[in-house]
């Protein structure tokens, strides 16, 4: 398979057939380089971690149960060096073109996985989210992209990188596929069970651009004649940066810990970025983290009550369109610090989330960049926010 979009691991060759009879049959799916496919390194973007860790001799259950579906395998996608990134930006192997706006960042971590479905080269990918990393890149890229309930898919095989965080999480171009794939990796019929209330986040509309509350608000209207009763809400009565900044606290830390026996004992290559990342989890001190961890009470608190039976939520995914390429680290800083007040919920929280595409902005320079508009429901209801979004998607 030629590579024109830089999505895959150069030098992997990773392409594997599913069962030959199974729901997904006919599909192709790539794999993130964090979830292990047996014969090959799990290299997790950087190019000294997988020198570490030895060749794993079974497939992550991620890639097993789409292969044992009937879905091939294609090959192993680049993510941010050891899925510490948001932008998708990887200062080893590149950043992977972003197809549904090329001269922008396709979002990461699980930058590859989105940038292969959005190009056409497969027709599904897996990816994780701790903070961001599929909601993401499914917001930049236009694609369809799942958070689930944490702890909902077995994370058996895959790369951590804060466990109280971590998801794994796919990508497809069409609601159809989407719950297909959604149906295998959930274990349950995608039927829309049509929530009776819709909240709408005030506070994460206000704070995403104007542009982008202007083209959501379309498929808002769609939702809204769904229900039997719309209300507007602040998600987060502390402020989405107090929210943020709780996920920036204990992400790293949990982080740290995960790594810090690479750092210490294999002094690796890492980017100026990842370095810092690292250094960052290190030193947040107990006090911080004691500080963090009732912040992330208090998140669930909230969503837990606004989240009642029959209740969705609904956001931007993302408060702006993909950045461009090669931003200046100072100005990547404010970006990274932005996308994170709107997706803090997610690893703070552990509630299910959907992100659906269909609005585009324009951008300065005169272009159209998706962003997504993020479903959320309490956890366990994965599968009813898949079918929601098939009934939306019908009434277009």
């Amino acid at each position: 398979m030629t590579d024109s979009i830089n999505a895959f691991v150069p030098g992997i060759d990773a392409r594997i057939d599913g069962a030959t009879d199974g729901p997904l049959s006919g599909l192709t799916f790539a794999a993130k380089d964090l979830f292990n496919v047996a014969g090959f390194h799990t290299g997790g973007g950087n190019p000294d971690w997988g020198k570490r860790a030895p060749v794993p001799d079974k497939h992550s259950w991620a890639v097993q149960t789409l292969l044992d579906s009937g879905a091939n395998l294609i090959g192993k996608t680049i993510t941010d060096e050891v899925s510490l990134g948001i932008l998708g930006e990887n200062a080893f192997y590149g950043t992977p073109l972003n197809s549904a706006a090329p001269d922008r960042v396709p979002g990461g971590s699980s930058s590859g996985s989105a940038a292969a479905v959005a190009a056409g080269l497969c027709d599904t990918a897996i990816g994780t989210d701790t903070g961001g990393s599929v909601r993401v890149p499914a917001s930049f890229c236009g694609l369809f992209g799942i958070r689930p309930t944490h702890g909902r898919i077995n994370g058996a095989g895959m790369l951590p990188q804060a466990p109280s965080a971590d998801t794994t999480g796919w990508f497809a171009r069409d609601i159809e596929t989407f719950a297909r794939v959604s149906e295998v990796m959930l274990g349950e019929s995608c039927e829309a069970a049509i929530p009776t209330q819709l909240i709408i986040a005030s506070d994460a509309f206000g704070f995403a651009d104007k542009s982008v509350r202007e083209a959501l608000k379309p498929m808002v209207a769609l939702l809204q004649e769904q229900v039997d009763e719309t209300t507007e809400e602040i998600m987060a009565p502390q402020g989405l940066s107090v929210w943020g900044r709780a996920q920036r606290t204990l992400q790293p830390a949990e982080a740290w810990d995960t790594f810090k026996d690479w750092v210490n004992e294999d002094n690796p290559r890492v980017s100026f970025n990842v370095a810092r990342g690292l250094m960052a989890g290190s030193s947040v001190t107990a006090a911080d983290l004691n500080w963090a961890a009732l912040m992330r009470r208090e998140a669930r608190a909230r969503l837990d009550y606004l989240l009642r039976p029959g209740t969705v939520l609904v956001q931007p995914t993302t408060p702006f369109p993909a950045p461009l390429k090669g931003l200046p680290l100072d100005e990547l800083n404010t970006v990274r610090d932005q996308i994170m007040c709107l997706c803090a919920y997610g690893g703070l929280t552990g509630v299910a989330t959907i992100t659906i595409p269909g609005a585009k902005v324009t951008t300065s320079s005169g272009d159209l960049a998706p962003v997504g508009l993020s479903i959320i429901g309490a956890p366990g209801t994965d599968a009813m926010l898949v079918g929601l979004a098939r009934v939306l998607l019908q009434q277009e």
